[in-house]
């Protein structure tokens, strides 16, 4: 039933805006309707996320992990690289915004979700344990990923603003879903046993009585899956004009559009990680957050890069240095804190002090 509404709400909400959008979002001075608007937008795409969550969770049970997490995991992603997407040709002005929200993401959930989970993981269960394998594979992914996206820009020869070229653009981007697809095929196929936790995989064994998966029942989910996905991708383009026209009518750091995105897409994500902490299912929650780092740099790249290279926008990869300092001591503490087989709250304090300072750092950089 809930199900059903959902949708019914997310394509209903579409359909109002093909046929009034234009008109609606054509003079967005009065603050109250803006407002309004945006409210209702923000609303509907974060209960369709929701959705997506619910769905993928779903599926997660029926194929098991770590395809169910992939699952959940490129379906935000998808959402996400929508909304900047939508944001850079709408907005014909947003050559930091594909880096700021990569940025924002890798601090919400390498800091902000794990610095919680671990924290209140070690509250309640003192110590809790994960394959230490599947950890080391996406920190060795995301580490010259987030390189290679964030930081070398600011150190090349060609440009001098935190751009690349447009060998560097193709370059690059075909690097980074080479290396993307690699990772893929290890997380599912030769090694992905590395995703599960040893002791849930030993207790988790098919028996003889083992009922079989329903295709059917995975069909329908994909369906569902999909009828919330698309909707937010649709929306997205209205969302992404109030959005830019609210950022400068109130004068907010530019840097808060990538926030805002982020923090929509991965709301619903973090929080399923959060419960799989408390339900002691570290390992559940690490490819969550380590893999939408992952998935996000190895999808994100590629996407901004080819909208500016067929829109003749520009496109600013570089942090700035406050910035690439907390990424590198984000990726050091993150390799750190996944060295050992076992968590404690000591971590989850030391990453949630990072993440305020990045918060801190958003509004007096």
């Amino acid at each position: 039933m809930m199900a059903g509404l959902r949708v019914t709400v997310a394509w209903a909400t579409v359909l109002a805006f093909a046929w009034f959008g234009k008109d609606w979002l054509g003079d967005l001075s009065q603050p109250v309707f803006a407002g309004g608007l945006f409210a209702w937008l923000l609303a509907v795409i974060v209960w369709a996320a929701f959705g997506v969550v619910h769905e993928a969770e779903e599926l997660a049970h029926r194929l098991g992990e770590p395809l169910g997490t992939l699952v959940l995991t490129l379906s935000i992603v998808i959402i996400e690289v929508a909304l900047i997407s939508a944001v850079m040709l709408s907005a014909k002005d947003a050559p930091t915004l594909g880096r700021d929200t990569m940025f924002a993401v890798l601090m919400i959930v390498l800091n902000g979700v794990v610095g919680l989970g671990l924290l209140v993981g070690g509250l309640r269960h003192h110590q809790q344990r994960y394959n230490l394998q599947g950890a080391s594979a996406f920190l060795s992914v995301i580490i010259p990923l987030t390189t290679i996206a964030l930081i070398i820009p600011n150190f090349t020869s060609s440009t001098s603003d935190g751009t690349l070229t447009i060998l560097q653009a193709v370059t690059f981007s075909v690097f980074t879903l080479a290396l993307y697809g690699v990772f893929l095929l290890i997380q599912t196929g030769r090694h992905s046993e590395f995703f599960i936790d040893a002791e849930a995989r030993e207790e988790s064994e098919p028996s003889h009585g083992a009922a079989p998966v329903s295709g059917g029942s995975v069909a329908k989910h994909v369906g569902l899956l999909l009828a919330n996905v698309l909707p937010i991708v649709i929306l997205a383009k209205s969302l992404a004009v109030i959005l830019d026209h609210g950022i400068a009518a109130l004068g907010a750091p530019t840097a808060l559009g990538g926030v805002l995105i982020a923090a929509i897409v991965f709301t619903p994500e973090g929080i399923s990680a959060l419960k799989a902490v408390a339900r002691n299912e570290l390992q559940r929650a690490i490819n969550l957050c380590l893999g939408a780092a992952t998935s996000t740099v190895g999808l994100t790249v590629p996407a901004i890069l080819t909208i500016g290279l067929l829109t003749g926008q520009t496109v600013v990869l570089g942090l700035k240095p406050t910035e690439m300092t907390l990424l590198a001591v984000t990726l050091i503490l993150s390799a750190q804190t996944f060295s050992g087989s076992r968590t404690t709250v000591l971590e989850g304090a030391v990453h949630l002090v990072l993440f305020f300072v990045y918060l801190v750092l958003i509004f007096s950089p």
